[in-house]
C-alpha cells in the first residue's frame, strides 16, 4: 500500500453530512478525503492543497455547484482539475448544464461506490502520470 502521505487528495464539496460520510468511506482506502460543505470553504482547500479531483454536489444554499464549477475552470491553475459533478439532478438538461459548466463527470445520486470510485480512479491516475511526466 501507497503511504498515506502519498495519497492522492480528493476534495468532496457537499452540504449533506450523510454524503460526506459516504464518499468519504467509499474513498478513504485509496485516497485523501477532504470535505467542504459549502463553495468558500472549497475555494480555500484548493488554493491550499493539491487536490487530484474534485466532487461537487449542485444543491448547495448560497454558491451551487454549477456556479462553483465556472468559478473553478476561469481559474488558469484549476483548467484541468477533474470535477466530477455528483448530484441528484438527473434530468438530461441538468447534465449539459452541468458540462456546460466545465464537469468532466456527471455521476448522479443515489451512486454506485464502485462507480465513483472507478471515475476518481481513472481520474486520478490521469493526474499521478501527468505529475510523473513533469
Amino acid at each position: 500500500m501507497v503511504a498515506s502521505d502519498k495519497k492522492l487528495t480528493v476534495l468532496a464539496v457537499d452540504d449533506s453530512p450523510i454524503m460526506q460520510k459516504l464518499i468519504e468511506k467509499t474513498l478513504s482506502d485509496r485516497y485523501r478525503v477532504l470535505l467542504a460543505d459549502n463553495a468558500l470553504d472549497a475555494l480555500s482547500t484548493i488554493y491550499h492543497e493539491s487536490i487530484a479531483v474534485l466532487l461537487l454536489d449542485v444543491s448547495m444554499p448560497g454558491i451551487d455547484g454549477l456556479e462553483l464549477c465556472r468559478t473553478v475552470r476561469n481559474l488558469p491553475q484549476f483548467k484541468e482539475l477533474p470535477i466530477v459533478m455528483l448530484t441528484a439532478r438527473d434530468k438530461s438538461f441538468d447534465k449539459v448544464k452541468g458540462h456546460l459548466a466545465g464537469a468532466t463527470e456527471y455521476l448522479t445520486k443515489p451512486f454506485d461506490g464502485e462507480q465513483l470510485a472507478q471515475i476518481v480512479g481513472q481520474y486520478a491516475d490521469r493526474a499521478l502520470s501527468s505529475d510523473a511526466n513533469s
